[in-house]
């Protein structure tokens, strides 16, 4: 029996412009565990455009056989079966060290207990001086960026009450916790944004 693949539109119109900063921040070659890999989508599109990076797919079991079906589509080198992760156990997470950790909407689907979990097991699993790579849409003071974004947040909690887009302030105190600090805010197309943290020891 053949298994169709998932297809995410809104994977096939971001990955573009987060490609255009990927390229710029991973040049060297470097391990990628990508944090809700979903349909498989980015992971084949950004391990065949970057073929420097080692891209480690990973996800709650349910989501497994849709990206394996991409994966084995693709028949890419570089990218790795997933491996299956609840981010809320800490036991479940690899250990890494990670040159780069990779998440893409997905903060704003899980809890915000979770969203905690899987902010600190990022401190963990990367290595010193490693990135965070974050993209999805932020509220900022408290505060939705565009009309559209206040929409999306009905939208999720609608499903899911336990979901929403998440304040930036809270994510990056989490992170600074966690010995992250943000280093870029790139404004990225349908008011999302491409948040950038590296792991310090020094500040």
């Amino acid at each position: 029996m053949s298994f169709e693949k998932p297809f995410a539109p809104a994977v096939e119109r971001n990955q573009a412009p987060i490609l255009q900063h990927l390229r710029r921040l991973l040049k060297a070659p470097v391990d990628v565990l990508e944090i809700g890999s979903g349909t498989g989508q980015h992971a084949v599109h950004f391990a065949e455009q970057l073929p420097n990076v080692q891209w480690q797919t990973s996800d709650l079991d349910e989501n497994h056989a849709g990206i394996n079906a991409w994966l084995q589509d693709a028949g890419l080198p570089n990218v790795l079966p997933p491996l299956s992760l609840d981010v809320s156990i800490a036991e479940a997470w690899p250990d890494g060290p990670y040159d780069v950790v990779f998440s893409a909407n997905a903060i704003h689907i899980m809890s915000w207990s979770s969203a905690q979990a899987m902010l600190a097991g990022v401190g963990r699993v990367l290595r010193l001086e490693g990135l965070l790579i974050l993209y999805g849409p932020f509220n900022y003071n408290g505060q939705f960026t565009s009309d559209s974004n206040a929409q999306f947040d009905q939208s999720l909690q609608a499903r899911n009450p336990a979901s929403g887009i998440r304040d930036f302030e809270a994510v990056e105190r989490c992170l600074n916790d966690a010995g992250l600090y943000l280093a870029e805010d790139n404004p990225m197309p349908a008011n999302n944004r491409l948040l950038v943290f590296a792991k310090s020891d020094d500040l």
